[in-house]
């Protein structure tokens, strides 16, 4: 068989190939030859076209040459071979060192260039937040740090994650929005190497936030960088304020002794927990929660009140117009919602609830309390409820165990894993641990996939007070595209319920990312709680002042005063007008401290759906049966 000849300009391509696969000298001999091929032609036609040129041959060559050799910066010098010889030879040096030079200098601006791209230069700022680590919680955290920082002329927030700075800067930058006098500084890393660390100047930082990543190893990593953190800072006298975030208990102590005596560890998970069961047996509360811990409204701040020494607690919560008492600060130690005859001592710091730490001023609002308004009868009786859980996640344990402790004796508590395996063993164990609880509520578990119709109307689902739909998570070592799919499509069921039945669910939806809120197919005003957005906006709170560590740690610790939904009916007479006052003074009179209301009515129209916080005492309205009074007291 006839072997195919192959076309000329296909052989010739693939010699070229070969010469260039030879290195840099066959690359150099190619563009020695293109450009002689080019220049020497060039320089011939100007040659022959010159009415000035000589006309022998010979000397028309040389002007050849010289034309050539100053285009290409080969000398160009005519005369003896010798002669022409050491000109080419020196322009050859003189282009060697000039290439190189460029070359050297070149290399050095790239590299210049791409460290501060990397962000691998030192911070140059004091009094500046730093960010160590990346997680959901870094958008909440950043956001509400600029917030704060709004009325500051010169701010600055360091973010220090291994991730790439421009990556960094432009996820920041989409999800939180302009910055406004708040500079931005991504420096690119890992958290864990005190080297890198001290690119952030951590000694003369304002105050340290250490976030958990998304990964199954979080606790143990956050150790390791306040650790990092430590040595970093060996050596200095500078020991900045340090918060960070743990999910599991039994890592805090460790992290507490990493961050040293300045540190505020939070358990990310417990306090989710909390906060999920306190919106599940009074909905609505979670929007309370949101109003008070972002800097766009109102917010907790520690005053010394000379005017009020001497006088009683009780008379504190009537003496400011436009802020919201709930508590004392005693040698360090928090007193939310004290009795009402504590006796304000020197030294004491009141807790209030104030649009900004210079708007809380003194002022006798007695004035505006009608007593006549005043209800005056018992308060609302508490029954047992009937909760349903619906999924399964490393939290599940947690929200099972405080609504043993929070639920009235003859509650019952119906769980219902996603149908996997790992969920219905983890739920069965924590059902046999609390078997034996006679004081709390009936723990039953049933089996069934949740993102399924007819596992929900076997439920009969509308027949229970709060239903609870937590999000799923990945096993280690697992990447789901999304953990809410599950959860969003479990709300569309319930939904479709709510539909057939013509009745509201009170449902409680934890989210765990933020961008799944607008999907969910629920109510603007329902209970969606984001587990890492919580979190985050609880140490933004705290790295503004770390003596409302404490504060925190009592108001969602789950016993004693916390934060809690009440009917109006219980302060003030239904369908009547009164002042804020007026229930100021109710809640006084049963032990509790008012800080706000939500109205039902204004639930779908008004910004807050409906919560009001920190109302000016001289406010009045018409309370509604439906309306609710968010007080600070007992469960």
């Amino acid at each position: 068989m006839a072997q195919r000849r192959t076309p000329f300009g296909d052989r010739a391509r693939y010699w070229f190939d070969n010469t260039l696969a030879r290195g840099a000298s066959a690359l150099v001999g190619w563009m020695a030859l293109l450009c002689l091929a080019v220049v020497v032609p060039a320089s011939a036609v100007m040659v022959w076209t010159d009415p000035d040129a000589p006309t022998a041959p010979m000397d028309r060559l040389a002007l050849v040459w010289r034309l050539t050799g100053e285009t290409l910066r080969l000398g160009g010098a005519t005369g003896t071979p010798l002669r022409v010889t050491m000109s080419v030879l020196l322009a050859l040096v003189a282009l060697l060192y000039v290439s190189t030079l460029v070359g050297l200098i070149t290399t050095a601006l790239t590299d210049r260039l791409t460290a501060l791209r990397r962000g691998r230069s030192t911070v140059l700022e004091e009094g500046h937040a730093v960010v160590l680590g990346w997680s959901e919680q870094v958008f909440t955290v950043v956001g509400e740090l600029v917030a704060a920082n709004l009325n500051q002329r010169r701010a600055a927030v360091a973010v220090l994650a291994a991730r790439d700075k421009t990556a960094m800067e432009e996820s920041l930058g989409a999800k939180v929005g302009p910055f406004g006098r708040t500079r931005l500084i991504c420096r690119s890393g890992p958290t864990t190497d005190p080297a890198v660390l001290r690119l952030t100047s951590p000694a003369s930082a304002g105050v340290v936030l250490v976030l958990p990543h998304d990964e199954p190893d979080a606790d143990a990593e956050v150790v390791k960088t306040l650790l990092a953190l430590r040595a970093a800072l060996s050596g200095t006298d500078s020991r900045p304020p340090v918060v960070a975030a743990v999910r599991d208990d039994r890592y805090r102590l460790a992290a507490s002794l990493a961050a040293g005596p300045g540190g505020v560890i939070l358990e990310s998970d417990t306090v989710t927990a909390r906060l999920i069961v306190e919106a599940a047996r009074r909905p609505g509360l979670s929007l309370v929660h949101q109003e008070l811990l972002d800097f766009a409204g109102d917010e907790f701040y520690l005053i010394a009140e000379p005017a009020l020494e001497g006088r009683s607690f009780g008379e504190a919560l009537l003496s400011y117009p436009t802020s919201s008492v709930v508590g004392l600060v005693r040698e360090g130690a928090p007193l939310l919602n004290p009795p009402a005859q504590t006796t304000i001592g020197t030294g004491d710091l009141l807790v209030v609830i104030s649009r900004d730490d210079d708007t809380a001023w003194t002022a006798d609002c007695a004035e505006w309390v009608d007593k006549a308004a005043m209800a005056s009868g018992p308060s609302t009786p508490a029954r047992p409820e009937r909760v349903l859980l619906l999924g399964w996640n490393r939290r599940a344990p947690l929200v099972v165990d405080q609504l043993r402790r929070r639920c009235r004796p003859g509650s019952a508590v119906d769980v219902v894993t996603y149908g996997d395996a790992a969920g219905a063993a983890a739920a069965r164990q924590t059902g046999a641990a609390g078997a034996h609880d006679e004081a709390g509520p009936a723990l039953t578990l049933h089996h069934g996939d949740v993102t399924r119709p007819e596992t929900l109307h076997r439920l009969d689902v509308p027949s229970y007070d709060s239903v609870i739909v937590l999000g799923q998570e990945p096993a280690p070592g697992q990447q789901p595209d999304d953990p809410d799919n599950r959860t969003l499509i479990t709300l569309l069921l319930l939904r479709q319920l709510e539909e057939a039945t013509g009745r509201e669910l009170p449902v409680v939806t934890e989210l765990i990312d933020d961008r799944n809120r607008d999907l969910a197919p629920v109510g603007p005003g329902a209970d969606v709680i984001i587990s890492g957005k919580l979190i985050g906006l609880l140490m933004a709170q705290i790295s503004q002042n770390r003596h409302l560590a404490a504060v925190f740690e009592e108001l969602f610790s789950g016993e004693g005063a916390g934060i809690r939904l009440r009917p109006a009916t219980d302060y003030v007479l239904p369908d009547g007008e009164a002042t804020f006052a007026t229930v100021v003074a109710a809640a006084r009179e049963r032990g509790e401290c008012a800080i706000g209301y939500r109205g039902h009515a204004d639930s779908a129209t008004s910004p807050g759906y409906g919560v009001r916080i920190n109302p000016p005492k001289s406010e009045r309205r018409r309370w509604a049966v439906e309306d609710e009074v968010v007080v600070v007291g007992g469960d």
